[in-house]
């Protein structure tokens, strides 16, 4: 973060698209200010490109004008969008989206996050803004050219790293409950701290989230898990009640039960870290999102065994057909990127027991024949996976999928899709034994899919036909001509 004195914050909007707005406003007879998080990254030394203007009086007529005068000066009329219903206007420039809105004071029902818009003063618009930080405008005009109007020390909590709301954090939070998640994904993003007061209303606002729909809850949520390190957001989500709202699923993974002296490890925190470390290796917003559910099925399939203690079996299963009900709940798509996720928690188990049993190419090929494309994310979400406090067992799984990872590339090099998708295909079985599609055909399809992928025979015709002979015989069958 950078200090600016007045000055310099002067000459930080001292270009010819903030003179020529000024101008504009000084012209029209209004009131115009920079304001949120342009004037927040200012500071923080972060480039942006979207300019929230508020004017005291028309937004729409304020860039209305501004469009004309763009069009005057360059003899190009630049593109602009209002939104009437809003108050509001947009003019896309290069490298530069500007948003014009009046200046107005906003009051709430109950049942809903959308306001009773009346026109309102500056002082009434920074009152209705989230967070002290956001709250920061600069001035425009001319006489005021450069001038912070900071009334709730936003600057002083940017330089303590604290967020806070300007107001009564429970009324700011009630009428809108989404400030809530603004909130943990600001302090997320920007590495700060929650001030307590207001970390406070947001457990006791936490239920108020069921009103905010689905699109609008992942919108946030998508941003928290594309942060440097999610968990910080994540943890801040869940101890605050929040996640319980959406992610029910999630939280029930917070328990560690103990029988008989032997406890399972804190499977929520655990996940928290797997996500970490997958944000480490991968921008990838799926592959954090498998990373967070990887775990989902285990406390519907925890089960205690007298001899191995405390079991998961089967939760990569269990856990992969609960995905598609969380994508749906939080309006999160429903196409190839969720059978994505789907497919890598369902699998996520694979290279683990390959690395913890010896490294045979059977079980290499196998994996890389299911995982197909998307085996270099399987193997980053697995290695990442490995969580355990016990240094000797943690650099043996490290050297295990050293190996996997040798053979995968050594099996890709080789084209691994015409060396393990069999050469004859169920339709030439059903015309070879004279089938219509039954258990018969899939039992050969198989058998021959299976000896291709154990290494048993090699992928070539002749081979394959000999094959599916035998095996045909034993269920009573004959190549037909």
């Amino acid at each position: 973060m950078k200090i600016l004195t007045a000055e310099e914050l002067r000459q930080s909007v001292d270009t010819p698209i903030f003179r020529l707005i000024g101008e504009v406003a000084d012209a029209e007879g209004m009131e115009c200010y920079v304001i949120g998080g342009f004037v927040r990254d200012l500071f923080l030394e972060r480039p942006s490109n979207d300019v929230d203007c508020v004017v005291v009086g028309s937004g729409v007529r304020m860039a209305k004008a501004v469009a004309q005068k763009l069009k005057e000066q360059t003899g190009r009329k630049p593109h602009l969008a209002v939104y009437a219903n809003f108050g509001t206007a947009q003019i896309a420039l290069k490298g530069l989206e500007l948003e014009f809105v009046g200046a107005r004071r906003e009051s709430y029902s109950h049942d809903s996050r959308k306001p009773v818009v009346e026109d309102g003063t500056l002082e009434d618009d920074q009152n209705r803004r989230d967070f002290t930080i956001n709250a920061m405008a600069i001035c425009l005009n001319g006489q005021r050219y450069g001038q912070l109007v900071d009334p709730f020390n936003g600057l002083d909590d940017l330089q303590a790293g604290i967020i806070r709301t300007p107001l009564d954090p429970d009324i700011t939070f009630s009428d809108d409950p989404l400030r809530m998640l603004r909130c943990v994904r600001f302090a997320a993003q920007l590495r700060f701290d929650i001030l307590d007061e207001t970390r406070e209303a947001l457990h006791r606002n936490a239920e108020r989230l069921k009103i905010i729909s689905g699109e609008r809850i992942q919108e946030e949520f998508n941003k928290i898990l594309l942060t440097q390190r999610p968990s910080r957001g994540l943890y801040e989500l869940y101890y605050t009640g929040l996640m319980q709202q959406f992610l029910p699923e999630l939280c029930a993974l917070d328990v560690v039960d103990t029988r008989n002296g032997r406890a399972h490890k804190n499977n929520f925190l655990h996940t928290l870290e797997v996500v970490d470390n997958v944000a480490a290796a991968s921008p990838d917003l799926w592959l954090r999102w498998a990373a967070l559910l990887h775990d989902i099925g285990k406390p519907k399939s925890k089960r205690w065994d007298n001899a191995l203690g405390w079991t998961f079996h089967n939760h990569n299963f269990v856990g992969a057909k609960m995905v598609p009900q969380i994508f749906r709940r939080m309006s999160l798509p429903l196409d190839a990127r969720m059978k994505y996720v789907q497919k890598l928690v369902d699998l996520h188990m694979r290279p683990i027991v390959i690395a913890d049993e010896e490294v045979t190419d059977s079980a290499v090929r196998r994996l890389l024949n299911d995982a197909g494309d998307d085996i270099d994310d399987l193997m980053t979400l697995c290695e990442a996976d490995i969580t355990s406090k016990n240094e000797v067992r943690k650099k043996t799984f490290r050297e295990n999928f050293r190996m996997v990872r040798e053979k995968l590339a050594d099996l890709k090099e080789r084209d691994y899709k015409r060396l393990f998708q069999p050469c004859i295909d169920g339709n030439e079985i059903m015309q070879l034994f004279g089938l219509q599609p039954s258990r018969e055909v899939g039992l050969l399809k198989q058998r021959l899919k299976d000896a291709v992928l154990d290494g048993e025979i090699e992928n070539e015709r002749e081979p394959a036909l000999a094959l599916l002979r035998a095996e045909a015989e034993k269920i009573g069958l004959k190549i037909c001509g």
